[in-house]
């Protein structure tokens, strides 16, 4: 039953998008399907918010729906088929899909191509196409840091708690063997994201994590295994990409199967080894360094910017660049000291959706949305309220950042004080976080932070959006039963107060 429920959410996305000769690739994240459009003047938007499976959507540089964590990995899969489907099936020649007008397309393909000049100006900034790739190259390994972060932090339960001596060197076994290792698949992965041969970025990245680096000394100094970490995977695998570029330019095609990727490996491994695994462990040494100073000495201050404008970043999606810097903290001390700072907007997002519940108690359909996003939101996910409650209403994903700003304040003045503690694992947040957390002022006091951070998020979100997420004419437009048809949704009843 689960799966025909899926397969009619894919279905009926299909087509609002433009059919399947109009889908150029599919991925997913946590949350969103996102999708390579060739028109995007053929997708119906207004349509796709009013399905019940969809939370939102962001036009960016992929079509992005959110369906919110669990559904979207489950209609993935089902949209690839029913793709593949239409594809293998479609004929010369359809009666059914009969070829549009030329003046009806010539109109079509000047509308997207207007639309595509617009939203490149406006995203394709280096900045912007920067954390973008970067992102790509981190979101694939979420799955693999959240597994093994879960098993680190169980294991980090037993041993402090002494229970089950026999089995926790095999949880440590199989939540290390990945971290030992996260340098290869992100050199894998940043030679595929810049049109490289990924496995020889995955194999100019192995020389970081290889055990005989200890035998090579440069600079009067000995190399150590994992000297410059994820840093210092994706500098050599990029480095390998232009070295293997220029090598397709000038080797003849008679030796390139021979040439290129030995003078691929050769030569970024020489640079990673006598340059990269210094400059990038520097690096890194810096980022823990300032992360640990920030809080300790700024902790206040800083936890509230960056509990604030979290929601923010991850309304952009541009969240995912962050992975880096945890995944590099986790490395060198075991969690990300971060993590339960930004997951503070969470708490802000959910106190603010709970004022929205009260305040509007009239408008079923907006309640609905509430009752049906909480459960993410309490698990730390923020985007089914952010696409369907707050970010439509505009005031109260202002408030929700206050909300979020002022938990975040509080963990960081615990940070500033001497109580610093972080995340095993990177994705998590919400409730989820508490299995997770790490430190040295030991874990009861770790858990009673965090949750008195949540706490505040939740109280302070909720008072600032009863009480200022609202002007008169929002309530008096909001606060009635729109009572939808079969193909209105919660939009229908937001819509008059974005007019």
């Amino acid at each position: 039953m689960s799966t025909d429920k899926n397969r009619a959410t894919a279905a009926a996305i299909l087509p609002l998008v433009g059919g399947p000769d109009n889908i150029t690739s599919v991925a997913h994240c946590m949350t969103r399907l996102r999708l390579g459009l060739r028109d995007r003047s053929l997708v119906r938007d207004e349509a796709l918010k009013a399905l019940p499976a969809v939370l939102g959507v962001v036009d960016d540089d992929t079509y992005q729906i959110v369906l919110g964590p669990g559904a979207v990995a489950r209609v993935t899969p089902e949209f690839e088929s029913l793709l593949e489907e239409s594809r293998s099936s479609a004929g010369p020649a359809r009666p059914d899909q009969p070829p549009r007008p030329a003046v009806s397309a010539g109109e079509l393909a000047a509308q997207g191509a207007a639309l595509k000049q617009a939203r490149t100006a406006r995203n394709a900034t280096p900045f912007k196409l920067l954390l973008r790739r970067v992102a790509n190259i981190f979101v694939p390994l979420i799955p693999a840091l959240i597994g093994c972060g879960v098993i680190a932090g169980l294991n980090g339960l037993l041993t402090n708690a002494g229970w089950l001596p026999g089995v926790v060197p095999a949880l440590a076994a199989i939540a290390s063997g990945f971290m030992s290792l996260i340098a290869v698949f992100v050199g894998y992965n940043t030679a595929k994201e810049y049109g490289g041969t990924p496995i020889l970025g995955g194999a100019v990245a192995a020389i970081i994590v290889f055990p005989g680096v200890t035998k090579i000394t440069a600079f009067g100094l000995e190399l150590k295994p994992g000297q410059g970490g994820v840093l210092g995977a994706l500098a050599a695998a990029l480095l390998a990409v232009y070295v293997e570029k220029w090598c397709r330019r000038w080797v003849p095609e008679a030796l390139d199967v021979l040439v290129t990727p030995t003078l691929t490996v050769l030569i970024a491994g020489l640079a990673t080894l006598f340059g990269l695994m210094f400059l990038a462990g520097g690096a890194s040494s810096a980022i823990g360094g300032f992360a640990h100073w920030l809080l300790a000495t700024g902790g206040a201050f800083a936890g509230l910017v960056l509990g604030g404008l979290f929601l923010p970043l991850v309304m952009l999606g541009l969240h995912q660049a962050l992975i880096p810097i945890h995944t590099t903290l986790i490395e060198q001390s075991g969690h990300t000291v971060l993590l339960p700072i930004l997951a503070m907007a969470g708490a802000g997002q959910v106190g603010a959706a709970i004022a929205v519940y009260y305040r509007l108690p009239r408008n079923r359909s907006l309640r609905t949305t509430i009752k049906s996003a909480l459960p993410a939101g309490f698990l730390g996910v923020g985007e089914p309220l952010i696409y369907g409650v707050s970010l439509p209403l505009g005031r109260p994903f202002v408030t929700a950042c206050v909300g979020g700003a002022a938990g975040g304040a509080f963990v960081g003045l615990c940070n500033q004080l001497g109580f610093s503690f972080g995340s095993t694992a990177i994705g998590p947040s919400g409730w989820a976080l508490f299995p997770l957390l790490d430190g040295s002022s030991g874990m009861g006091l770790n858990l009673a932070i965090y949750a008195g951070g949540l706490a505040i998020g939740y109280l302070v979100g909720f008072v600032a959006t009863y009480f200022f997420g609202f002007t008169p004419q929002m309530l008096a437009e909001l606060n009635t039963d729109p009572e939808p048809g079969p193909a209105d949704g919660p939009e229908t009843a937001k819509e008059p107060a974005l007019a």
